[in-house]
């Protein structure tokens, strides 16, 4: 069994149905997806807000390799261009962690870069895996209790906004 954890987020055109693509594209394999927040732009922040959530997915003929291809492939239906690293986005899917994988390859580093200081990919990830642990990092709710209220705050639940119509 493969067993993934992924950040989805949109900011650009209607970011909502941009993050329901991505729930359909993995609905034969959904677990759980977590509620949506609204979140400042991490990186470059002059750009929209984020819509963020973060879908735990399963399927025992799937690897690593396959969650980045497939999260590619949504990303580009949804018009994804890539012109500016951390910048603007229709579709972003990340692959967070794989279980039992961890890789430096230069495009598919596990766990994800960055993770441990997200409070936009640990909040989501905690609301759908209270007892998440992130290989090589430990406990989620330990890493996001080490985050700064700061960065924290910007994180805003959408009740008014479901993955599911």
């Amino acid at each position: 069994m493969t067993r993934a954890v992924l950040s989805v987020g949109s900011n650009l055109g209607d970011r909502l149905s941009h993050l329901r693509l991505a729930v359909a594209g993995f609905a034969d394999v959904l677990v759980a997806a977590s509620p949506v927040y609204e979140t400042k732009a991490w990186g470059v922040e002059d750009q929209p807000d984020f819509l963020n959530a973060v879908l735990i997915v399963d399927d025992p003929g799937a690897d690593a390799w396959s969650w980045l291809r497939r999260g590619q492939a949504l990303e580009r239906r949804a018009g994804r261009v890539r012109d500016r690293r951390w910048g603007p986005r229709t579709l972003d899917v990340d692959v967070v962690t794989v279980e039992g994988v961890t890789s430096d390859h230069p495009d598919l580093l596990l766990p994800h870069p960055g993770t441990p200081q997200r409070a936009t990919v640990l909040i989501p990830w905690l609301a759908v895996d209270p007892d998440a642990v992130l290989p090589d990092h430990g406990p989620v709710v330990d890493l996001l209790a080490a985050l700064p209220e700061e960065s924290k705050k910007d994180v805003r639940l959408r009740e008014d906004l479901p993955l599911t119509p």
